[in-house]
């Protein structure tokens, strides 16, 4: 192959590679990295405590459901899950409506919306020690009729402007579109966060929040002190796990060493954003019950004091959860079935949630910690015709009878119509 002929492949080849990202970038509803900000005229320290106060309780409630299964590792962004079935509320009604605030603990909508704006609108501001940014967004199937006023208050309150897929002609590339979107949101640590699978030529709409951090330690563990020791998963259950230490000289940590337990708070750079971790003092135990008084208990004891020594071990790991069990379980089983009900969204009741999808990241590490999650909520149509429908499209079984006597004369089983 000659000079020439290679210089014509490249003269080709690129503008195909501009056109591909152009083309994906259109189907975005805004640069997945610089989410839009949203409205929240009308916000109080108040509300906004009364809506993180919500945020928490669930946050919660859910790891409650989580640790039912278990020794699992567990790790979610509840803020992530609020937010996505924040703007599914939105649209839901009745019954449906009163389940999820009940789960959820929603506020009156007044108090809600700004307020969340509010807190949505401080993850976003830019800050020099430290990446915090989250994004919603609401994909809807391009002819279908949502009603204005839906898209309109999840676009001015909750950032999450429309973008247009066609979930019936172009199911597969209407996944991709989601997921890379998705991906690029988080840095690349949420990847395939809808499977294949679960979209198909019945879904109508998927909201989709993401959440993604990254912080260095106020105070950096040195990786030189860093050893492999042991960690108890249970009495015989016994690991080698990297373990960073720390002997702190000049710092002072907020701690707290209580009769059952005892609680630190590790700040990042910035120190806007801590990890708070919690260490039964049985370290086979879990904290049973772990409810927001026991934690609004707890903190208010902690005081900032200089500690000899800090283990605390190098983990990285993802945990994916399909939640519609657990949120059945949690009280809101009615979004989930045909009698669920958001004419908010549509102006009918031909709306359902099929599925909730939890994805998340997290490392942490003698630098700092990253950490990701991402939610979709998928919706589908109930109904794509009326509901007396006869439709034999699958296997069945034919009886040829007398009619007076109901005396059967044939009887046959017809697996493939074609044979």
């Amino acid at each position: 192959m000659n000079k020439k002929t290679l210089a014509l492949i490249g003269i080709i080849l690129i503008p195909v590679t501009v056109a591909t990202a152009a083309t994906l970038l259109f189907l975005y509803p805004y640069n997945p990295t610089q989410p839009p900000k949203s409205d929240d005229t009308g916000w109080s320290e108040e509300g906004t405590q009364e809506v993180i106060d919500a945020n928490n309780q669930f946050a919660l409630e859910l790891y409650t459901e989580l640790s039912k299964n278990g020794k699992e590792n567990i790790f979610y962004s509840p803020y992530s899950i609020f937010a996505a079935l924040g703007m599914t509320y939105e649209g839901a009604k009745g019954e449906t409506k009163d389940e999820i605030k009940s789960v959820f603990h929603f506020p009156e909508d007044s108090i809600l919306r700004p307020n969340f704006a509010k807190i949505y609108n401080d993850i976003n501001k830019n800050e020099e020690d430290y990446e915090l940014r989250t994004g919603n967004a609401l994909w809807v199937q391009k002819d279908y009729p949502f009603l204005e006023d839906y898209i309109n208050i999840v676009e001015k309150y909750y950032g999450g402007k429309a973008s247009n897929l066609d979930f019936v002609k172009e199911t597969e590339k209407s996944r991709q579109t989601i997921n890379s979107f998705i991906e690029e949101q988080t840095n690349g640590k949420i990847k395939d966060l809808i499977p294949k699978g679960v979209l198909d030529y019945l879904t109508r709409l998927v909201l989709t929040n993401a959440i993604y951090f990254k912080g260095t330690w106020q105070w950096e563990f040195n990786p030189k002190d860093t050893e492999e020791i042991d960690f108890k998963i249970t009495p015989t259950d016994i690991v080698k796990v990297p373990m960073m230490y720390m002997k702190p000289e000049k710092a002072k940590f907020n701690y707290a060493d209580l009769e059952d337990l005892q609680i630190i708070e590790l700040p990042y750079k910035g120190e806007k954003i801590s990890m708070l971790i919690l260490l039964p003092k049985d370290n086979l135990e879990d904290i049973q019950p772990l409810t927001i008084e026991k934690l609004k208990e707890w903190k208010s004891q902690m005081k900032k004091e200089t500690l000899d020594e800090i283990y605390l071990p190098k983990f990285e790991f993802d945990t994916k959860y399909f939640m519609k069990e657990i949120l059945s379980d949690m009280g809101m089983p009615t979004a989930f079935g045909m009698d669920a009900d958001f004419s908010g969204m549509d102006g009918t009741k031909s709306l359902y949630i099929k599925e909730v999808i939890h994805q998340a990241y997290v490392k942490v590490d003698e630098k700092g910690t990253e950490a990701a999650a991402a939610t979709g909520v998928v919706m589908n149509f109930t109904s794509l015709m009326p509901k007396n429908v006869f439709r034999v499209d699958h296997p069945f079984i034919f009886i040829i009878q007398q009619n007076d006597t109901g005396n059967i004369l044939f009887l046959g089983k017809v697996n493939d119509p074609t044979k």
